[in-house]
């Protein structure tokens, strides 16, 4: 056998072993899939062949089979997978089923197949301190985008529920916690309401070293002019460096936005710019950071994520 990591084959058991332990360790299809989509990472042409509107065990096969059937340009990503599933000893999915035990014990004898299938593999790339290190750093990074996937989708969820709230005071409450929770998640520094002399400020954070105040409206109407000058002019009264954030889920009013169009401490947001980071079209960090060099340029508040978007097609 050769020494190269790289040119070794994977046993067809192997194969065969990874797609009966993809299929059974977890049970619910949006699990599966975020799970997949975070392994295979940047590789979008393998996702782009996925179908994921079959069965578990016709999407695993499906892309055991891709995997297989280009082993050289794949064997990375196909071993930092086999060995991802083979330490899993948790089934969360599983266990919150009703045969939540006999799922759990069918997933153990397939990652133990598996286990055992690598092994030979997992030894022979560790061989390798360096090509071991970045097969480590490859699942840690899968590791770290499933989970960054899986606290996208629960705040989604929570912001389509708070469309139904019929209290818009605790929806307010709410929509300043969802804030937080989503600018956190982008490593944002937010800092939750706070009271200063004779003003009351809805949030803060920090975005390229630029510290931004956040003032946030979920109201029925668009936000008008008023409400944004008085927060030109708290923003104005701050640090020169301090730049500022007027986050209204229904939008403003023209006049608003015009007269802030020629020269603006500030920049907006809107529900449609949320929907798109929450549906993972345009990072967070991303989408401000267009926005803000929009607001240097032109002068202007606004600019809809639509444009954004469709600069980047």
């Amino acid at each position: 056998m050769q020494q190269d990591a790289r040119k070794k084959t994977i046993s067809p058991h192997a194969y065969n072993a990874l797609a009966s332990a993809l299929t059974l360790v977890y049970w619910n299809k949006p699990e599966f899939r975020r799970y997949v989509t975070a392994m295979l990472g940047s590789h979008t042409e393998l996702l782009a062949r996925l179908d994921f509107t079959g069965t578990k065990r016709e999407t695993s096969g499906q892309l055991v089979e891709l995997l297989r059937a280009n082993e050289a340009r794949y064997l990375d990503l196909t071993v930092a997978l086999m060995l991802d599933l083979a330490d899993m000893d948790r089934f969360p999915n599983l266990e919150q089923q009703v045969d939540g035990a006999e799922m759990v014990t069918k997933a153990k004898a397939a990652v133990a197949e598996l286990r055992l299938w690598t092994q030979k593999q997992r030894e022979t790339i560790l061989e390798q301190e360096a090509h071991g290190a970045l097969i480590a750093e490859r699942v840690k990074q899968a590791q770290r985008n499933q989970l960054f996937a899986a606290d996208h989708d629960a705040l989604q969820r929570r912001f389509m529920g708070m469309h139904n709230a019929t209290d818009p005071h605790q929806r307010g409450r709410d929509f300043e916690g969802f804030i937080n929770e989503l600018f956190a998640l982008y490593d944002l520094e937010p800092r939750a309401s706070y009271s200063m002399d004779h003003e009351q400020i809805d949030g803060a954070f920090v975005f390229n070293t630029d510290h931004y105040v956040l003032e946030a409206k979920w109201w029925n109407v668009k936000v008008g002019r008023p409400l944004l000058d008085i927060f030109k002019v708290n923003i104005e009264r701050k640090g020169k460096n301090t730049l500022g954030l007027y986050i209204s889920v229904n939008g403003f009013t023209s006049d608003a936005l015009d007269v802030n169009s020629y020269s603006t401490p500030f920049i907006t947001m809107d529900g449609g710019d949320f929907m798109a980071v929450l549906e993972r079209r345009i990072r967070l960090d991303d989408l401000i950071g267009h926005k803000k060099a929009h607001a240097s340029q032109t002068g202007h508040c606004y600019l809809p994520v639509t444009e954004i978007l469709a600069r980047s097609d």
